[in-house]
């Protein structure tokens, strides 16, 4: 099975240079990839130590681990690789990274070519990032590997008749770090018992955001002190259930501030056009200044204020009364934490099955689950109306977060046995 993986990465390589001429997103990917080594020559001879994530939730799972690094072990230096274009292009000037890159197709090639260029102390991979030919790779050099707020699932092919090499790759890694007692008994099926169920590193960074200013003047100037939801990370589908609510059901007392994914001119404009009250846009607000110290423009009259924007919804949550976590209708459910760690309620679609947190949550009465515009409607007049219960699941989801943190130190007693 390694050689028709193998084979499958080999045609990958021939077929997406082609499909990449024709998709922005691909070409991006592409693009990236042939950078990557280029990249790394600039760490030649340094001592390394290696994160890598698909994504940018998968970062902010390696994020406090790498910040722990930093002021314990200044020299060595931080490569950070990303899979997906997405979780690349917002964290591609991480201040606390020397190096930050996409990874390489996982040829055998390219992952003796990547390990050969590197001077490896450590890798240390997020979540679910498994890849055998870098991982055999890996465990050949003899390289102290490990898996950090990892999800393991009965479906994957570790667990399947004909997944052996992905198992044979997982001998790689020194030591698990896993997110639930689930993972570690998977693990344990297939003789893996260098396992600890830590929990989760996100838990440790969203409750550092309660430690900064996520005052912001634009934003207590919109609110007005008024009852206020936030709709953070939302899609198309998230957004006709939130608009259809603004135009027939919200009352004049009752503010919203929409951060969407797509931020897109097009999409932007569109979701202005379909709401019926008055809308502000932060480009026209703010006319791109991003240090956030322009004078607002009487923004008390606006109802509706759209974050067309990258960066500065975690802020955004501070000021909510209510929380609408984008994802969970269709796409993939978004970070539902960081709302979560104000003590907020928090409202999500009913596709969350993956994100062990929203299970969690919606089990304990923290998160509400809607599935459609009538159970979109009722949640949110409950919410409005209520305020006791408003205060009780806000309450709930505060104390989530302090009973998961930890994950960071345990794991950094743990790695300070190696380095």
């Amino acid at each position: 099975m390694i050689y028709a993986y193998s084979f499958t990465v080999f045609l990958a390589s021939i077929c997406l240079p082609i499909l990449a001429k024709f998709n922005k997103k691909l070409n991006l990917f592409v693009k990236g990839r042939n950078e990557s080594f280029g990249k790394i020559s600039k760490l030649k001879n340094h001592k390394i130590i290696w994160f890598h994530a698909a994504s940018l939730g998968e970062f902010e799972q390696a994020r406090p681990i790498i910040e722990e690094l930093k002021v314990t072990y200044s020299n060595y230096k931080i490569l950070v690789t990303f899979f997906s274009p997405s979780g690349y292009n917002i964290r591609k000037d991480y201040k606390l990274a020397d190096v930050v890159c996409y990874l390489p197709l996982d040829s055998k090639k390219n992952a003796k070519k990547f390990i050969a260029n590197l001077n490896l102390k450590m890798a240390i991979f997020i979540k679910y990032e498994f890849w055998p030919n870098l991982l055999n790779e890996l465990n050949k050099k003899e390289i102290p590997t490990i898996l950090v707020s990892g999800i393991l699932r009965e479906n994957q092919l570790f667990f399947k008749w004909y997944g052996g090499f992905m198992k044979e790759s997982l001998k790689a890694f020194n030591h698990f770090f896993v997110q639930d007692q689930n993972s570690k008994e998977l693990l344990k099926t297939i003789n893996f018992k260098n396992v600890t169920v830590a929990g989760d590193t996100r838990f440790d960074r969203v409750s550092k955001v309660l430690e900064q200013d996520n005052s912001l003047d634009f934003i207590n100037e919109f609110k007005d002190t008024k009852y206020t939801i936030v709709a953070g990370s939302t899609w198309q589908e998230d957004e006709e259930l939130l608009v259809n609510y603004i135009n027939n059901n919200a009352s004049e007392n009752e503010k919203f501030i929409i951060a969407p994914h797509n931020i897109k001119t097009d999409a932007i404009l569109e979701l202005q056009k379909s709401i019926n009250t008055k809308t502000v846009l932060y480009s026209n607000v703010l006319k791109n200044d991003l240090s956030f110290q322009a004078q607002p423009r009487n923004l008390k009259q606006y109802q509706v204020f759209i974050i067309d924007n990258i960066g500065i919804l975690t802020k955004i949550y501070a000021a909510a009364d209510v929380a609408y976590v984008g994802g969970g209708l269709k796409t993939g459910l978004h970070n539902i934490l960081e709302p979560a760690t104000f003590g907020i309620p928090i409202v999500i679609g009913n596709k969350f099955d993956k994100f062990k947190e929203a299970v969690d949550l919606v089990k304990i009465g923290g998160c509400l689950s809607v599935k459609n515009q009538e159970k979109f409607n009722s949640t949110f007049i409950h919410l409005k109306e209520d305020n006791s219960f408003r205060n009780l699941t806000g309450v709930i989801n505060k104390k989530y977060i302090e009973d998961n943190l930890g994950a960071t130190k345990e794991i950094m007693n743990y790695l300070k046995t190696i380095l």
